[in-house]
């Protein structure tokens, strides 16, 4: 069993920048592929980014490529979301996952454990 507790959203302009955290307790996390999700209101949740198990293999969707950064400090059981030059569309609560499967996915069923998730708002 792994819990996920995000933290670090809020309430930003366009333009500006945050760094989201997923701090994991429970054991073994160095072995957990790790992705961060999005769900908009009226919308689905989607993919925007994951990572692999040692940080040297990521993901993004297209709408955040190039603007925001995974990456993990299995010392701390910490994966982080960097998310620069955010836009009114990036408002959403974001949610991270671990996956138990050694492969990058995109697909949120394949993620096993989820955290409750953190509210991102961008204001225009």
């Amino acid at each position: 069993q792994l819990l996920l507790v995000e933290s670090g959203g809020g309430l930003v302009q366009a333009g500006d920048s945050l760094r989201l955290s997923c701090a994991a307790s429970g054991p073994s996390f160095e072995y957990y592929y790790m992705g961060w999700f999005r769900q908009a209101p009226g919308k689905e949740r989607e993919f925007v980014a994951a990572i692999s198990w040692r940080g040297d293999t990521t993901q993004y969707s297209d709408s955040v490529k190039g603007r925001f950064t995974i990456n993990r400090d299995n010392a701390k059981n910490t994966v982080y979301l960097q998310m620069n030059s955010l836009k009114p569309e990036d408002t959403a609560i974001y949610f991270c996952a671990a996956s138990t499967r050694a492969v990058i996915s995109t697909i949120e069923g394949q993620y096993r454990f989820w955290g409750q998730g953190t509210q991102v708002t961008v204001s225009s």
